[in-house]
């Protein structure tokens, strides 16, 4: 039973691993969300005094922060912020105005205060626009503004393990945040709607989501620095009464052209976030990531981001273009181009042993001329603490010619000459006498007449 406990719990956490990877390289989501910044939204709100400054700084065009256009009538769409209390509870939606009868609903503040004053606060990204579950809050653990950016952060975002939900994040010092806990707060809610706009707005032709990308792409050092993705909601039970009840608004025309797939004409121009690049740079050009150069795109537009090595330092081999390890020689390899790697002080003196020299030359009476071998060219002079002494072999003194006395010649000896016979051949041979015939009398008849063969004819005759 313990094992198989482990086994869920370790496959559990690989899961959840997989999920914070997986959401950690989300720098594009394919919904109409990418075009509104919900960390640019979140570090405004911890800028602004009042809701009602916060909505106006929201919608203006030198903000760049809104870039919906969820009509399609290919102008930006004004953004409304309207609160809803319940006692130390705020619920402040982020809403557009899509037709005369639909709005829809981008985002929303979750906003309560404990009884022992701790804040907590989270940032929701609609479930249309944002997917499941698209939570951002402060990074902070006190209630001063001293975070510091993450100086390892590489541009994308980090998403926090649900295990240390015991920490939260409040943020009592932020101005939005003491106006709305006053006692004479007036609780504001937009009044504007469709085709009723302040007077101080005009809209503006959307840009593409590159260029809305580069800009906010150098943000990232403070964005990263102070918020964080989080995987749950700090109030369940609040989440599950926002949507469902009547707080929530939803258009059939913002659903119709996602399926349709109407949004993704702001993917179009992946070499625009050069230009937002320009333009953050042009505005901050003290900000510590002026210098960083955008990541490419794929075929599909999204941004590739590498994640920075971890290797331990010295550990990694260098490539063709880094420093080199200085070639090793061994002495007598006749390259004069490097140096050689021989030890000070190791070479052996040669030792020559009495008695154990050969004559050079086995043949007595034949010299063999001195042969001069050719010295190794282009061997560096080395310099050594001890120079090797030079050993002086001594010439092998020439081998005694022995002259050999030449061989007695034997005596002669004489041998008696036998007389053989000699082996007379005949001239001729006696010719036979030739045999006289003797003729032969013939036998004499037997007694037995020897009858002649009578034909049948002659017998048969009466």
């Amino acid at each position: 039973m313990k094992n198989l406990l482990l086994i869920v719990l370790s496959a559990l956490m690989f899961w959840t691993s997989n999920q914070s990877f997986a959401q950690a390289e989300e720098e594009k989501l394919d919904l109409p969300g990418d075009n509104l910044n919900l960390y640019a939204v979140l570090k405004l709100f911890q800028e602004s005094e009042t809701l009602e400054g916060f909505e106006r700084k929201l919608n203006e065009e030198d903000s760049e922060i809104n870039n919906l256009d969820l009509d399609g009538d290919n102008q930006t769409d004004y953004i409304r912020v309207e609160d809803n209390v319940e006692g130390n509870l705020h619920t402040i939606s982020l809403k557009v105005a899509v037709s005369e009868r639909e709005d829809q609903d981008v985002a929303v503040f979750y906003v309560e205060k404990k009884d022992d004053g701790e804040i907590w606060i989270q940032l929701v990204g609609d479930e249309d626009l944002y997917g499941k579950d698209y939570i951002i809050e402060p990074n902070s653990q006190s209630g001063t503004v001293t975070e510091t950016p993450n100086p390892g952060y590489s541009g994308n975002r980090e998403v926090e393990p649900a295990a240390i939900q015991q920490n939260v994040a409040y943020v009592s010092s932020w101005p939005v945040i003491q106006f709305i806990f006053v006692p004479r707060y007036v609780i504001w809610r937009s009044p504007w709607r469709w085709h009723y706009y302040p007077s101080y707005w005009r809209p503006w032709r959307p840009r593409y989501w590159h260029y809305y990308y580069g800009y906010h792409y150098h943000w990232h050092y403070y964005y990263n620095g102070h918020f964080r993705r989080w995987p749950s909601y700090r109030n369940p039970v609040w989440h599950t009464h926002y949507y469902g009840g009547n707080f929530r608004s939803r258009s059939v025309i913002v659903h119709t052209r996602y399926t349709r797939g109407d949004y993704r004409a702001t993917y179009s121009r992946p070499s625009s976030a050069r230009e937002g690049s320009a333009l953050f740079v042009k505005r901050y050009p003290k900000a510590p990531t002026t210098r960083e150069r955008l990541p490419s795109f794929d075929k599909t537009g999204r941004p590739v981001i590498t994640r920075p090595s971890t290797g331990r330092p010295g550990t990694t081999r260098p490539g063709n273009g880094g420093n080199t390890r200085p070639s090793i020689e061994r002495p007598g390899s006749g390259n004069s181009g490097r140096p050689g790697t021989s030890r000070p002080g190791t070479g052996r003196p040669e030792v020559t042993r009495p008695g154990t020299s050969r004559p050079s030359n086995p043949n007595p009476g034949v010299s063999r001329p001195d042969i001069e071998r050719p010295t190794r060219p282009g061997n560096p002079d080395v310099s050594r603490p001890t120079p090797r002494p030079e050993v002086t072999r001594p010439t092998p003194s020439p081998r005694p010619e022995v002259t050999r006395p030449a061989p007695t010649p034997r005596p002669e000896t004489s041998r008696p000459n036998i007389e053989r016979p000699t082996r007379q051949t005949p001239s001729a041979r006696p010719v036979p006498a030739p045999r006289q015939e003797t003729p032969r009398t013939s036998p004499a008849p037997s007694g037995r007449q020897q009858s002649s063969p009578r034909s049948s004819r002659e017998t048969d005759r009466p």
